[in-house]
């Protein structure tokens, strides 16, 4: 039978798409045991079995087809604690989901967007809820995972900056299934080159940089690719100044989508642990990228990127005005120069303290941060633990 959807919840189902072709025994059993209660298939695409002649034709029957229900209002405001659970548990079915339809796509088979598009909407809703939380642990990746967790961090960048756009709910979407697709493009790589710890070679180069090509080449044979998806996935890597690849387009060349595309790609990118270098802090990476700003993206569009993600975002390490360090656990409504800091070493005593949490938008906080600082330089290992518990050790 074709299966045409799956009733309930992406996450509680076992297959990273929703609709397909059931070819097997072992894919009913994996229905059964997930749970699902309900499922609708498509007779006219499936295998209809063969009914025996009746004597008389049948009287018709009319199927009254109940109204959808109304769309849930937008989540309400989480608090990173509370979203974390969620978020975390979001971004390692993503993560699988991923990387089953990366290797689909590495062995040539047809990307189907629209099986992918609950996934997309459960990020929507965690980034809705509390944006620091999943965007913060799809960061935290290894080098084996790293493009298929890049590419769940880039869907929920997307979504945030979105929002912070204030584009309407259609095109918060089509951004993320654009961040969510934009990197596809890299299964054309051999993973020799892909995954190397040391430089690349002037030729290997020249192979990464093909792989937006390539990528526009796989999503164009797919089904249900929006013109959104193709563009961002062909034009990330474009920049303002016009020296990008594959096309130096510059300026209004580069559709909105692609110039945000660009920032959430890189943001993520050099935030993250890579094969032959380590990920930088993230107020370090914000800082840095606004010194690229004029050349590189569309200054407007980063400025609201640095609105979605904060001037210190999740996981950053600063200095206090009272000499102490702490690490960013949440950004807070009132101020990007305030945010929720947790508290854990006296600079003055060189010595670590019993973690605080200190809520820099309070009235009756006298505190304020004076710096950033670099986490290598203070040979700290566990920023990552302290900023998001047992959640963010992904």
């Amino acid at each position: 039978m074709f299966l045409h959807e799956l009733c309930g919840t992406w996450l509680n189902h076992p297959f990273w798409r929703t609709s397909f072709l059931l070819k097997s025994d072992t894919q009913i059993a994996k229905i059964r045991d997930s749970g699902i209660a309900e499922a609708v298939i498509d007779t006219e695409k499936g295998l209809d079995i063969n009914a025996p002649t009746a004597p008389t034709a049948p009287a018709p029957v009319v199927l009254e087809v109940p109204a959808p229900p109304p769309k849930p209002a937008a989540p309400k405001y989480t608090p990173m604690d509370a979203e974390m659970a969620q978020a975390s548990n979001i971004v390692a079915e993503s993560k699988k989901a991923v990387v089953s339809m990366f290797n689909e796509a590495r062995m040539g088979k047809a990307i189907e967007a629209d099986s992918v598009m609950p996934l997309v909407e459960e990020i929507s809703s965690s980034v809705a809820r509390n944006p620091g939380a999943l965007i913060s642990i799809a960061r935290l990746k290894t080098a084996d995972d790293y493009t298929y967790m890049h590419s769940v961090a880039v869907c929920g960048l997307m979504i945030a900056l979105a929002r912070q756009l204030d584009l309407d709910e259609a095109q918060i979407r089509e951004a993320g299934m654009a961040g969510l697709l934009h990197d596809v493009g890299k299964m054309a790589i051999p993973l020799e080159v892909l995954n190397k710890p040391g430089k690349l070679t002037d030729e290997e180069f020249t192979l990464i940089k093909g792989h937006p090509a390539a990528g526009h080449e796989m999503l164009a044979s797919g089904r249900g690719v929006s013109e959104i998806s193709l563009d961002v996935c062909l034009h990330h890597h474009e920049k303002i100044d016009g020296t990008g690849y594959p096309h130096k387009l510059a300026g209004d060349q580069i559709s909105l989508f692609a110039r945000m595309g660009a920032i959430c790609d890189i943001y993520d990118a050099v935030t993250s642990e890579r094969p032959y270098k380590k990920g930088w802090d993230p107020a370090e990476a914000v800082h840095k990228m606004a010194t690229w700003s004029k050349g590189h993206f569309d200054e407007r569009i980063f400025q609201a990127f640095v609105k979605s993600v904060g001037i210190y975002p999740v996981g950053s390490l600063i200095r206090l005005q009272s000499g102490r360090l702490g690490v960013v656990i949440e950004q807070t409504p009132s101020s990007l120069l305030t945010p929720r800091i947790k508290v854990f070493f006296s600079i003055k005593s060189q010595t670590r303290m019993p973690p605080e949490v200190v809520d820099l938008s309070r009235p009756s906080t006298n505190d304020r941060i004076v710096a950033q600082e670099d986490p290598v330089k203070w040979g700290f290992t566990d920023l990552n633990t302290l900023w998001g518990g047992d959640k963010a050790a992904v």
